[in-house]
């Protein structure tokens, strides 16, 4: 599916709501203050459920050091907007990258004498393989080097499971040392990203989490960073790569966030950036909108079923907001429904 030009003022979707299909739509979007606007519209209109955001207490997570605030069931969401990570949020991929080759240096691991090293193109290739850190080394060491593990500076090659299980968890240790320090310097929030996430946070018809395959110490340092305490403290659910057993690709942590917000896997939709992240969104039957980059451009989003695909959500010519991705269904309950204005194109 050719979803967008270079040059082109179109964007193409697939239809998330009750006609199913692909769908042009060519009304610009226009880049004005629409977090302020929608906010006039929510106090012009009366509205109420148990569970709200302003009745609800905050709680800090027991399983990060980030404020969240405690969901149930009860909550009366009638949808959800669910956030990943690295990628969405910020653009840490070749932060990530840099990090591992600076633990890998940092132990001397070689194979077959040779340096262990991520190329660029490379991780590319593993982040749309494989989600999560570790299941990543374990996926290099067992798949593309054929098994054969790799030897550290003290001569050290582990054999059995329990060491190489040893290996992983310290290069990963010592991967997030260097990545924190590196978020520090450089890290910075994807364009349009918060904008939208306070506009979400704003309507209390919509739920919202995040959801990262990455393990708690370098997911916490950068939603602190990047979005910031107290933002995070109005979000109702921030779940990470730890509080699941199964990483994405799997879906376990979607259908977790479905359960807690109580909102069902059809009327959430995803915020994704690689194949790994699409096809566990897909996987929780939720639908997903693709928000790439340079390492994702290229993956076969629409093709494997994403709902739409954007190179960012805000750019100079367009900004995508709730009433873009939500709808009143014709109960009037808001629901997931794709449709994107003019504006965006193709970042090659």
């Amino acid at each position: 599916v050719s979803v967008l030009s270079r040059h082109s003022a179109i964007i193409t979707s697939r239809s998330t709501g009750p006609h199913s299909g692909f769908r042009t739509v060519a009304k610009p979007v226009a880049p004005s203050p629409r977090a302020a606007l929608h906010d006039q519209r929510l106090a012009a209109r009366p509205f109420s459920h148990s569970g709200s955001r302003t009745s609800q207490s905050f709680v800090s997570s027991r399983h990060h050091g980030v404020p969240s605030r405690r969901v149930s069931a009860s909550a009366g969401y009638s949808t959800a907007l669910i956030f990943d990570c690295d990628g969405v949020i910020v653009e840490t991929e070749e932060l990530h990258r840099l990090a591992y080759n600076s633990s890998f240096e940092h132990f001397g691991l070689t194979v077959d004498g040779m340096p262990v090293v991520w190329t660029v193109e490379y991780y590319d290739v593993l982040q749309n393989t494989v989600g999560g850190g570790k299941p990543k080394m374990r996926y290099h060491f067992n798949t593309t080097c054929g098994g054969e593990w790799p030897v550290t500076r003290n001569g050290f090659a582990p054999k059995t499971e329990e060491e190489q299980t040893q290996l992983i968890d310290d290069l990963q240790d010592k991967k997030t040392e260097f990545y924190k320090k590196i978020v520090e310097e450089v890290a910075t929030a994807r364009p349009g990203v918060l904008e939208l996430m306070d506009e979400a946070l704003a309507d209390p018809r919509v739920g919202v989490a995040i959801c990262s395959a990455a393990t708690k110490a370098g997911f916490d340092k950068v939603v602190n960073a990047i979005v910031g305490p107290e933002r995070l403290a109005r979000f109702d659910l921030v779940l990470a790569g730890d509080d699941v057993h199964k990483k994405k690709p799997d879906p376990l942590i979607y259908n977790m966030a479905s359960q807690r917000l109580g909102v069902a896997p059809k009327d959430c939709l995803v915020v994704e950036d690689s194949m790994v992240g699409l096809r566990a969104a897909l996987g929780a039957g939720m639908p997903c909108l693709v928000t790439y980059h340079k390492s994702t451009v290229g993956q076969p989003f629409m093709e494997e079923g994403a709902a739409a695909m954007v190179p960012m959500l805000r750019a100079d010519h367009y900004s995508i907001a709730l009433d873009n991705l939500f709808a009143p269904n014709e109960q009037g309950l808001l629901k997931p429904r794709i449709s994107l204005g003019a504006g965006a194109g193709v970042v090659a």
